[in-house]
């Protein structure tokens, strides 16, 4: 599987629906995900999407990986609080997301997905 481009409808459906419960996070999808927020402008965020492609196939029936692009959903930053990309979110299926910022390596983020999203 590869990764998936995110919209707001979309991400109502499949992260979290934030109008219909804006005070509690609570996680829709069915597997655990990993979320990048980048732009098209971003030189880290093209490095990075060869990588997220690369782990989407390593983890394909285990996480689901949605890209989101911060300039076509501005609405979703700015409730995110994204004030750099790539921003990642890691959701797993129990607890509350957890973030880091920047183009992580890829041994970084197979930890942390071992860790935060399928331990």
């Amino acid at each position: 599987m590869a990764t998936v481009s995110l919209n707001k409808a979309d991400f109502l459906k499949k992260v979290a629906n934030y109008e219909t419960n804006p005070n509690e996070w609570k996680f829709l999808g069915e597997r655990p995900a990993l979320i990048d927020f980048h732009a098209t402008w971003c030189g880290p965020c093209k490095a990075l999407g060869p990588v997220l492609e690369e782990l989407s196939e390593e983890y394909k029936d285990q996480i689901d990986i949605y890209k989101i692009d911060i300039d076509e959903e501005y609405e979703l930053s700015e409730l995110y609080g994204i004030r750099s990309v790539p921003t990642l979110i890691f959701v797993p299926m129990q607890g509350m997301p957890q973030m880091a910022q920047g183009a992580l390596p890829k041994p970084t983020l197979k930890k942390a997905i071992e860790e935060v999203l399928l331990p």
